[in-house]
């Protein structure tokens, strides 16, 4: 399958693997890379230590870093040392690119920016970003309001007049061949996975979360402060995170401003524990709707090639027959 995506950025299927914090780690966006997709390594809230092991553990792979930015405002030097790594891209995330665009696009990396609206895909353009990523409510962890289904077409039209030569990448809730087909069909070049590698034998995450989000349906999904709040993360408005509908989410829940000294303190150190010793019921567990589409946790290049080969026998087969006369 060949998109605008896989000639830019020199890869075989158009999938990059979105950097979930904590998560998407140097082993992860390794073996995406290694199946034919773009790995990013996701570089959370910005611990230096923690991101030179994991572009260690990717060896010599080709793989990209994903940065929160208003994160990254607090310490710029940050960037220049992911920079210093040669990384096959750098994603920006929930805050203005602008401050970080100059050094970006002088290294000459390959310059991604994820949006929530049509005003920050704006000012995606005006800080050149080569490939914008149109990111849907439905996906896991950190989001805003609007769905993909009408956030990406309506990124596509504008990009088609504003800045024809900006890639655009689909996100929020794609997890299999259908949700690559249809993204290409709603006129993104390609797509960012999220949950889905959430889901996979090289993810840092707990099995038992896994256990819990293979078991779960859409519904069972909740966007949410509490998980920011019991952290003691300050998490810029309108940004709040999708996770399971876990015990401790759901007492919390609406109840946020409850969540004051010194139960803050009690309820975080319940927090962290859980989160440690993989207790799904007394922390959160940040994934997307996708749950409803992830049934198993297999090897991440197995499920990039799964959601490869759908989305090309659905484009071939069920869209010309949908053409067909009666």
């Amino acid at each position: 399958m060949r998109t605008r995506l896989t000639e830019r950025l020199g890869i075989a299927h158009p999938v990059v693997l979105a950097p979930m914090g904590t998560v998407a780690g140097g082993r992860l966006a390794a073996a995406v890379t290694a199946a034919g997709g773009l790995g990013l390594i996701g570089g959370g809230y910005g611990d230096a230590e923690w991101l030179a092991r994991e572009f260690a553990a990717a060896g010599n792979a080709r793989v990209g870093c994903g940065l929160i930015t208003w994160s990254l405002a607090r310490a710029p030097d940050l960037l220049a040392e992911v920079l210093r790594r040669a990384p096959a891209a750098i994603m920006l995330s929930f805050g203005s690119p602008l401050p970080f665009a100059p050094a970006i696009k002088q290294s000459g990396t390959p310059f991604i920016c994820q949006v929530q609206t049509l005003a920050l895909a704006q000012e995606a353009v005006a800080a050149g970003a080569d490939i914008i990523v149109a990111q849907g409510a439905e996906a896991g962890g950190h989001g805003a309001a609007r769905a993909t289904l009408t956030l990406v077409p309506e990124i596509a039209d504008y990009l088609a007049g504003a800045a024809p030569q900006t890639l655009l990448l689909a996100a929020g809730g794609i997890a299999d061949g259908r949700g690559l087909a249809a993204a290409l069909m709603l006129g993104a070049d390609g797509v960012l996975v999220g949950s889905r590698f959430w889901a996979s034998e090289e993810a840092m995450v707990p099995r038992s979360f896994q256990a819990a989000a293979v078991a779960a349906h859409g519904d069972d999904t909740i966007r949410t402060t509490v998980v920011d709040v019991a952290r003691k993360i300050d998490w810029p408005q309108p940004f709040t995170a999708r996770v399971l509908k876990t015990a401790f989410t759901m007492q919390w829940h609406g109840r946020e401003h409850e969540l004051v000294e010194p139960v803050l303190t009690r309820e975080m150190a319940r927090y962290l524990k859980a989160a440690g010793r993989g207790d799904v019921d007394n922390t959160g567990v940040l994934v997307g709707e996708a749950v409803a589409l992830i049934r198993d946790v297999r090897p991440a290049g197995a499920i990039l090639r799964q959601m490869e080969q759908e989305a090309e026998a659905l484009l071939a087969r069920k869209a010309p027959s949908l053409l067909d006369a009666p």
